[in-house]
């Protein structure tokens, strides 16, 4: 399945239906009055999140969505049928925004979750309503009010507990493969994770979280070079940064010079980033470099960072590393409880 995370759409909302211009018509009664009904309001368009969906790719082919009009009133005051409203699935996570003035209309950050982005036209008014003692047959009723209309922008940002960042190269996609089930492509070429990976980490049966393994990172990414705009959105979400730096030799430059890159990047995409629980982790341990390791671990004390030495291919450090993060996940997860209570 192709992972599609940004896309715009067109909808419009249903068309609200006519008012009836009608007269009663009964026996023994030659000049009934006024029964027109009201028409019914147009359907809307809703966007609702939906947890079996995980990327945008449905809207990608298809770019405009319209809802159904109202129906049309009748006589003896039957009032129109209301237009179907339109539900657009989208996946849990999806950023829903106005396209023209970039206000975020939703967050639809957990399943069910939903909003009107384009409401049904009200329907008309039938001839019923403008009779008064001085006018008391009237020939006109209203007609529906359009539906709204506009563009929308649907971008998708990953729910994990832990994010994968780095260098591309640092070793993410091998980590979340053997951790999870997770089956990114790997090769060793720049950019080999091309779109995100989400894979589940069970610690036992009854501890697990989400970790999700984002495209590498480049300098300038902050303004879109490389993968960064797909790169940043998706940290944006995560409780926890899980930094892979490698210290071998297979990655040019200083290891501490290539975490100060990315904290970078992370700054000044959006400050706060840096303020989030932020575990370092030094890869490739079975062909480290001892300097470099050495070197990355200095750094992290001096700074108070916890610090990882871990080999994924052949599983060194990688269980201390993992019952690790589950407490981790499981601290910030009562923050938010606490926050929210």
């Amino acid at each position: 399945m192709k992972f599609v995370d940004y896309v715009m759409i067109h909808v419009k909302a249903g068309d609200g239906g006519k008012g009836c211009v009608s007269f009663r018509r009964e026996k023994f009664i030659p000049k009934g009055g006024p029964d027109g009904g009201d028409g019914g309001r147009g359907g809307h368009v809703i966007v609702r999140a939906d947890p079996q969906l995980y990327t945008l790719l449905d809207h990608k082919y298809k770019k405009t969505y319209r809802a159904k009009r109202g129906g049309h009133g009748k006589g003896k005051k039957m009032h129109g049928a209301d237009g179907e409203d339109l539900i657009i699935k989208v996946p849990v996570g999806t950023v829903v925004r106005d396209a023209e003035t970039n206000e975020i209309l939703a967050d639809l950050d957990r399943p069910g979750a939903e909003v009107i982005v384009a409401k049904g036209g009200k329907g008309g008014l039938g001839n019923a309503h403008f009779a008064t003692p001085t006018r008391q047959a009237p020939r006109y009723a209203q007609p529906g009010l359009p539906g709204q209309e506009r563009d929308i922008i649907l971008e998708l940002k990953l729910l994990a507990d832990v994010g994968l960042i780095g260098l591309p190269n640092a070793g993410k996609s091998t980590f979340i493969s053997k951790v999870s089930a997770a089956k990114p492509k790997i090769a060793d070429y720049p950019f080999t994770t091309l779109t995100p990976n989400l894979g589940v980490v069970k610690i036992n049966e009854y501890k697990s979280f989400v970790i999700a393994d984002i495209p590498g990172l480049i300098e300038g990414a902050h303004k879109g070079a490389g993968l960064g705009f797909q790169f940043l959105r998706h940290v944006e979400r995560t409780k926890i940064l899980l930094h892979l730096v490698d210290v071998s030799d297979l990655t040019p430059g200083d290891p501490v010079e290539n975490f100060k890159k990315i904290a970078n990047e992370l700054k000044k995409y959006r400050g706060d980033l840096l303020e989030r629980p932020q575990i370092v982790v030094a890869t490739k341990l079975d062909v480290a470099n001892p300097g470099k390791l050495q070197a990355l671990s200095d750094y992290c004390k001096i700074n108070n960072l916890p610090f990882f030495a871990i080999s994924a291919i052949i599983g060194e450090g990688v269980k201390g590393l993992l019952i690790f993060l589950a407490e981790e996940v499981e601290k910030e997860k009562q923050k938010e409880i606490k926050t929210e209570s």
